[in-house]
């Protein structure tokens, strides 16, 4: 009992807290610097997804067998396509990608036969709206543009 009442007067345990806390204060810092130094993403780190195109002809390498929208568990992809008169293959019209609700699982990429489709590195996914996570054929053919570099 008088244990008790002697920690509780001197105040020993705010004490023991503080030195842990002042340990700590004086180490080293292992806070990124967000802007200025990017962080290091793991290899297969899935972001934004791209549609790849031929670098010789700047065909997109999509033939719209709609095979991707088909594996999205939450079916976010939408894959328009006609039936092309003179050759009877599938031409690709519009794709639109809802990035709102992707939980950038990759079977969109695993089950497209073709290299067209690719989740990129990029993570910056910010927008001020639901519309604007809703990426059209073009926006995904030219990639999002790349991120700002902040310097001082």
């Amino acid at each position: 009992m008088l244990k008790k009442v002697l920690k509780t007067v001197f105040l020993l345990e705010l004490f023991k807290g503080m030195r842990i806390t002042l340990r700590h204060f004086f180490s080293h810092a292992v806070t990124e610097q967000y802007p200025k130094q990017r962080p290091l993403l793991a290899e297969r780190y899935r972001g934004i997804p791209r549609l790849n195109a031929d670098p010789e002809t700047g065909e997109t390498y999509c033939i719209a067998c709609n095979l991707c929208s088909l594996a999205c568990p939450l079916d976010l992809i939408t894959v328009g396509r006609d039936k092309d008169p003179v050759t009877k293959k599938w031409v690709l019209t519009t794709y639109d990608f809802d990035l709102s609700r992707c939980m950038f699982c990759g079977l969109c990429e695993e089950a497209c036969p073709t290299p067209a489709l690719e989740l990129t590195q990029q993570f910056e996914m910010a927008y001020f709206s639901r519309q604007g996570m809703m990426l059209h054929r073009d926006q995904l053919e030219r990639g999002i543009a790349a991120p700002a570099v902040y310097t001082r």
